[in-house]
Parts: C-alpha cells; sequence; structure tokens
C-alpha cells in the first residue's frame, strides 16, 4: 500500500469515527439536541469503530446501554470488516453455514457495517443496544453514509 493511501485510509477511518459521532449513535443522553437518528428515536446504544484488521479505533457507550452493548458493537464491527459485508446479510449465511458462528471475535447480528475505500474493506461500524437489530442497523449505516461509502 503506498503512503498515499494509506493516509487516504487513515482519513476514511478518522471520518468514519466523526461519521459514527455526528450520525447520533452514541451517547445518545449528549446528542440529544442534536437532530440525528439515534437520539430521535431515544435510543442508548454502544458503538464501536475497527480498522481493517479489527483493532479497535474507538468504542463509546452511550448513558444507559446495555452493559452487553460495548462487546457486542466491537464483535459486529470485526465482522463486518472481516466479511466486507453487512452483519444483517452475513446472518443469512448461517442457515448453509452455521459453523461461523464458531470464529472467535465474530457475532452474526444485524448492525455491523463495513466502510469501504475502492470496494475494499478498511474498517467497520459496529452498534448494539437498540431493542431491536433494524434499529441498530439503521444507526450503523448512518455513519456510513456520513461519509460517502
Amino acid at each position: 500500500m503506498t503512503t498515499d493511501t494509506t493516509t487516504r485510509n487513515r482519513l476514511i477511518i478518522a471520518g468514519a469515527t466523526a461519521g459514527v459521532v455526528a450520525a447520533g449513535v452514541v451517547g445518545v443522553v449528549t446528542v440529544q439536541a442534536q437532530d440525528h437518528a439515534a437520539a430521535k428515536e431515544n435510543q442508548r446504544v454502544s458503538v464501536a469503530v475497527v480498522d481493517r484488521n479489527g483493532n479497535v479505533i474507538v468504542t463509546l457507550r452511550g448513558d444507559g446501554a446495555g452493559p452487553q452493548s460495548y462487546d457486542a458493537a466491537q464483535q459486529k464491527a470485526f465482522t463486518a470488516v472481516s466479511w466486507n459485508a453487512p452483519t444483517t446479510e452475513l446472518a443469512k449465511r448461517l442457515e448453509s453455514a452455521p459453523h461461523l458462528a464458531d470464529i472467535d471475535g465474530t457475532l452474526f447480528l444485524g448492525s455491523g457495517a463495513p466502510v469501504k475505500s475502492n470496494n475494499a474493506p478498511i474498517a467497520g461500524i459496529g452498534v448494539a443496544g437498540a431493542p431491536s437489530g433494524d434499529l441498530d442497523q439503521k444507526f450503523a449505516q448512518a455513519g456510513v453514509a456520513s461519509l460517502g461509502s
């Protein structure tokens, strides 16, 4: 990877982190004044952003988010970046290959989304804590969409 590509990827990952925060997916209580998806729906969630290798860049736990949501967000982000696909799509693969769920560190539940550059995964966003995977997925996609990825 060239220096220009590495720098660009770092900027996109930093943008992913900022995009998740700007999308209102974390610290719901502290961003309620902003007009964002999670805040509008009064959800208390945790968010994780991982790099291409699955290393955690940032994990934020919103006020009132369940204790399980912190680890779940990290695992969803890791799963999305590992397979370069939203975890909602990956969960469907378990029907034909249930052993995938045995891979350490993965979680095949909705709300993990890859962040891409030139269609290659460079980061993953995971959200956990809303009462449904559909809401968590919506918030993760809001973070990705804020980057134009």
